[in-house]
C-alpha cells in the first residue's frame, strides 16, 4: 500500500529479533498521537511495516519505542532500529 518498507528491530542485549507483527499492529492501531503522518504506517508481517514518505523516521522510532515500553516492556526500555530497505528500479529495455 505504501511506497516505503520499513524494517523494525527489537534490539536486546546481544541481538535483535524482528518486532512482532502485533506490537506494530497494536502501535498502528491507537489513536491518541494526534500526528497524521503516524496514521500512514501499515503493518506488513513481523519485523516489517510499509509508510508513506510522510513519515519521519527517526520520529515515529521515538515514538513507537516509547508506546512500547509502556505497552509491552513493563516500564523498561524497548529499543529499536527501523532501517528503510533501499528500493531498485528496474530498467526495461527493447532488447
Amino acid at each position: 500500500m505504501f511506497a516505503r518498507k520499513i524494517r523494525v528491530e527489537v534490539v536486546e542485549p546481544g541481538e535483535a529479533r524482528a518486532c512482532p507483527v502485533a506490537w506494530l499492529d497494536s502501535y498502528s492501531m491507537r489513536s491518541f498521537t494526534g500526528r497524521s503522518a503516524f496514521d500512514e504506517t501499515l503493518p506488513v508481517a513481523d519485523g516489517w511495516l510499509e509508510a508513506s514518505f510522510r513519515v519521519d523516521l527517526e520520529a515515529l522510532r521515538a515514538d513507537m519505542e516509547d508506546w512500547m515500553r509502556r505497552k509491552f516492556g513493563e516500564g523498561k526500555a524497548v529499543k529499536l532500529r527501523l532501517a528503510e530497505r533501499e528500493q531498485t528500479q528496474r530498467t526495461v529495455n527493447g532488447e
